[in-house]
C-alpha cells in the first residue's frame, strides 16, 4: 500500500507546470546522500483515490500536474493512481519520480506525462547539474518519451529549451 508523508505545491520539479508533489514513504532505494531519509520509513497516510480526490478538491484549479515522488516499493500502485488521475481529472498532467534505473515492466509508461528515473548519486548531482545520472522524460503527442533533463540546467541557451 502506498503511503504519503506530506505534499507541497512546487514550481521547479516539472518544467512549465504548477505541480502538487506528493512525497511517498517506504522508499526501498535508500540512495546514499538522500535528502529525505524520513521517506525510507514505512510511515504516513494511505495514498489512494480518496486522497487524490481530496488533493484535487483542495488545490484545483491552481495546479496543472500531480507528481508522485517515490513509490518504488509499489510501482503498480503508482501506475493505478496515474490511470485514475487521467480518467477522473484529464486536465491534469501526471508525473512520477522514481529512484530506479529503469521503469519497471509492471508500469505502463503511457499512463504518465513525465517520468524521472535514476537514483541520487551525490558526486553526480541532481537534475540541475549537467553531470547528473538522473533523467527527466516527457511524453510527446505520438506517445514516445523525450529526454528533457537539459531544461533543468541554468546555462542552456534559450533556443534549446523551445520546442519547434
Amino acid at each position: 500500500m502506498l503511503k504519503y508523508v506530506n505534499t507541497a505545491v512546487v514550481f521547479q520539479e516539472i518544467p512549465d507546470e504548477v505541480t502538487l508533489a506528493i512525497n511517498i514513504a517506504n522508499c526501498p532505494c535508500r540512495c546514499p546522500g538522500c535528502h529525505s531519509h524520513y521517506l525510507w520509513e514505512d510511515i504516513g497516510i494511505p495514498l489512494d483515490t480518496a486522497a487524490i480526490d481530496a488533493f484535487v478538491g483542495k488545490f484545483m484549479p491552481d495546479i496543472t500536474c500531480i507528481a508522485m515522488m517515490g513509490g518504488d516499493a509499489d510501482p503498480k500502485g503508482v501506475n493505478l493512481l496515474a490511470q485514475y488521475i487521467h480518467e477522473e481529472y484529464p486536465q491534469l498532467k501526471v508525473a512520477w519520480y522514481s529512484g530506479r534505473l529503469r521503469v519497471p515492466p509492471v508500469v505502463c509508461k503511457a499512463d504518465f506525462d513525465y517520468i524521472k528515473i535514476g537514483p541520487f548519486i551525490r558526486h553526480l548531482g541532481p537534475l540541475n547539474q549537467r553531470t547528473t545520472n538522473q533523467r527527466m522524460y516527457r511524453r510527446k503527442d505520438n506517445g514516445e518519451f523525450e529526454d528533457i533533463t537539459y531544461r533543468f540546467w541554468k546555462d542552456v541557451p534559450p533556443q534549446m529549451t523551445q520546442i519547434a
